[in-house]
């Protein structure tokens, strides 16, 4: 049985600890902080097991808030996901927002929203921090079901609140948890609040006493239910979007849907969309249906790791003679797709091949609602390691094109800036299947991005004939062909991920900002170097990046003569190094299967000698 906590100081100011100062120091303070008996016990069985290398991990070093918010392993230590960890953030997250809006009766009047999924502890780690507001006399406004992640930041928009959070990590294994911030604009953090809220935490590290106590949640007036207020409104928005023609399609296609939620939270919202704008009821992958925190049928909950992680969708959908297989990812932010071929496999499409169709859906939907619309006052927006084609349709049909960095945290904060110049974004998307259709809400989006894929299907069926595979190639044929590739190895070393990286910039007998010239021993010369780490961009007169740059992430763009751009990067959230392909044809390059053979062969020598996945013990993508 675990003592208590007080049995536990005891039993530490009697004990021989590990003689470097800064580590048992780090251990006092954890048994003295943490409320949580599960945690505590935990740090209470290493120290008697004198495990001083893992207690060093885990207290020693801090996880750290960046513009993905947190996310880490649920486990005792302030390098992880926790009660304490949550609690400090929270306390943190408060000082800074009160700094930034001083006026009390901001606090009292906007306050704040937290939403949460279904994984272990999302929902005692939101009311953690509610309680911290409420004892800070703000408005808290806390969801009392479990929200796809797209409800919070609308919610931060239709409440005019100061702040939001979403306790969620997404796609991640069911170990881990996070922490997802949104400013008052509705969008995801971008410097400096990150940087401004680390610092923050860092000044509010002691829990306070009240931080712990249930009993401010209790018949508190501050404290409500933002759902009916929210939720309702949300897809009476999206119903406006589409017009009456599409809702009346909707209810005459025969197309036949199936959905997964993948144990996640996205069943009851995608349900209510499709209700909600006529489309006939999909058919659910039931072993998936409802939120699971232990993910037992797909250890890895990412829709975006294809077959391998859709294989009961397909199951399902072929049991049901299903065309069409949409599927979000936990939090429902994230939307994959997958449509039958004519031998009766299921085609699954890239994020970059559905950011076409739906970047040409947007088009065609403005259109349909102001025939007489001026284009060119219209915005698209994609991510620099997403497809370019979003700029190819821009260039020929007269609509502006923006480059963000990677993460909706950019392209959210360039779609509020080009609403504040009058421009009316129409689209945004990444290739890791994230979409935002319209602006109703600054993130991605999977339940509304599911149903326009849905309604955009029935169009095609309906009013042009055309599968979704077949609105693809004429995209192609109309604006040029884009094939990509987007695919990772995993390193779990940061020391050998940083090597790698400053090898590349430190190509020519170890000289800075040297890199690479050719690959397959100079059979493709590469033209031009963009280093968003250190803002080296060799294609500028000043030799510099015009892009943000970031020293605490990697990430090299290689363009080569022969068109392919290659970019790879570290991910924020998952211990990958990424890589990103696209080799842009024009509209009279009809020789695609040369293209993409090209890029193929050019990939494989890219990863093999820059990465060089054998000599540094790098693990490949399975799928």
């Amino acid at each position: 049985m675990c003592q208590s906590g007080g049995q536990m100081l005891c039993e530490i100011k009697n004990m021989a600890l590990s003689g470097d100062p800064e580590l048992d120091g780090e251990i006092r303070k954890w048994i003295r902080w943490d409320k949580c008996a599960s945690t505590a016990c935990q740090i209470m069985d290493a120290v008697r097991a004198k495990d001083w290398d893992t207690l060093r991990k885990r207290l020693c070093t801090r996880i750290s808030f960046g513009t993905a918010g947190l996310r880490a392993c649920m486990r005792a230590g302030f390098d992880s996901m926790n009660e304490l960890v949550v609690i400090q953030t929270a306390q943190g997250l408060c000082e800074y927002i009160k700094e930034q809006y001083p006026d009390p009766a901001d606090w009292s009047g906007r306050g704040i929203v937290f939403g949460y999924d279904g994984r272990y502890n999302s929902h005692r780690f939101a009311e953690l921090s509610a309680i911290v507001f409420l004892n800070n006399d703000f408005k808290v406004w806390l969801f009392k079901r479990y929200v796809a992640t797209p409800m919070v930041p609308y919610a931060i928009l239709r409440l005019q609140c100061l702040a939001g959070v979403m306790v969620t990590a997404s796609h991640n294994p069911k170990e881990d948890n996070g922490y997802k911030v949104y400013w008052s604009n509705g969008a995801q953090i971008i410097p400096p609040h990150d940087e401004g809220i680390q610092e923050s935490i860092l000044n509010n590290l002691e829990p306070k006493g009240s931080s712990w106590d249930d009993s401010a949640m209790c018949s508190n007036t501050m404290l409500e239910d933002p759902y009916d207020i929210v939720v309702p409104p949300y897809f009476d928005i999206l119903k406006k979007q589409l017009p009456c023609t599409s809702l009346e399609a909707n209810g005459r296609c025969p197309l036949s849907f199936t959905y997964t939620a993948m144990h996640g939270v996205g069943y009851a919202f995608v349900k209510q969309a499709f209700a909600r704008i006529n489309l006939k009821p999909f058919i659910s992958v039931c072993e998936q249906q409802e939120p699971d925190p232990e993910f037992p049928t797909t250890p890895m909950p990412n829709p975006e790791e294809g077959k391998t992680s859709l294989d009961l969708s397909i199951k399902t959908a072929k049991a049901n003679c299903s065309q069409i297989i949409l599927a979000n990812d936990p939090d429902a932010d994230r939307l994959a797709v997958a449509e039958v071929r004519e031998d009766g496999s299921y085609k699954l499409f890239s994020g970059n091949e559905v950011g076409a169709l739906l970047g040409w859906w947007s088009l065609e939907l403005h259109k349909m609602r102001e025939p007489d619309c001026d284009v060119t006052n219209c915005v698209m927006i994609a991510s620099t390691v997403s497809s370019k084609i979003l700029r190819a349709m821009a260039e020929r049909e007269g609509f502006q094109f923006f480059e963000t960095l990677t993460g909706f945290k950019w392209m959210g904060n360039k779609a509020i800036e080009q609403q504040q110049a009058g421009k009316t974004v129409l689209f945004a998307f990444e290739e890791a299947i994230g979409f935002m259709v319209g602006t109703n809400v600054l993130d991605k989006d999977g339940v509304s991005a599911a149903a326009h894929l849905a309604t955009m299907a029935c169009y095609l069926r309906c009013k042009l004939c055309m599968t979704l595979q077949e609105k693809l190639r004429d995209i192609y044929e109309t604006y040029g062909f884009h094939t990509t590739i987007s695919s990772y190895v995993i390193c779990r070393c940061p020391p050998v991920i940083e090597q790698i990286f400053e090898r590349l910039r430190t190509w020519d007998e170890g000289k800075a900002d040297t890199y690479p010239t050719s690959i397959l021993n100079g059979e493709y010369e590469i033209e031009n170097v963009r280093d968003l780490t250190t803002g080296f961009d060799s294609s500028t007169g000043d030799k510099k990046a015009t892009l943000p740059t970031s020293s605490s992430s990697q990430m090299i763009t290689f363009t080569f003569k022969n068109g392919l751009v290659v970019t790879l990067r570290t991910s924020g959230t998952e211990p990958k190094m990424k890589y990103y392909a696209e080799m842009c044809g024009k509209p009279d390059e009809k020789n695609w299967a040369k293209l993409t053979n090209t890029m193929n062969t050019m990939v494989e020598a890219i990863v093999e000698e820059f990465y060089e996945p054998s000599k540094n013990g790098l693990q490949r993508r399975k799928d």
